[in-house]
């Protein structure tokens, strides 16, 4: 299963991404909303882990 973690905190974002990869995920890391969407239109993925609080493009837009 391939997962998204979009989070802009980088100590919380390295400890989900990996908490989920030692549990069997593949994880692709986002710190921003822009990356964050241009990641999820233009990468398969099963699953998003998404911060609402992000810069330049929050969780809910």
């Amino acid at each position: 299963m391939r997962l998204l973690v979009i989070e802009d905190d980088p100590d919380l974002n390295r400890q989900l991404a990996t908490a989920l990869t030692d549990a069997g995920y593949v994880v692709d890391r986002a710190f921003d909303g822009e990356e964050g969407h241009y990641l999820g239109e233009t990468e398969p993925y099963d699953a998003v882990i998404l911060d609402i609080g992000l810069p330049k493009m929050d969780g809910i837009s």
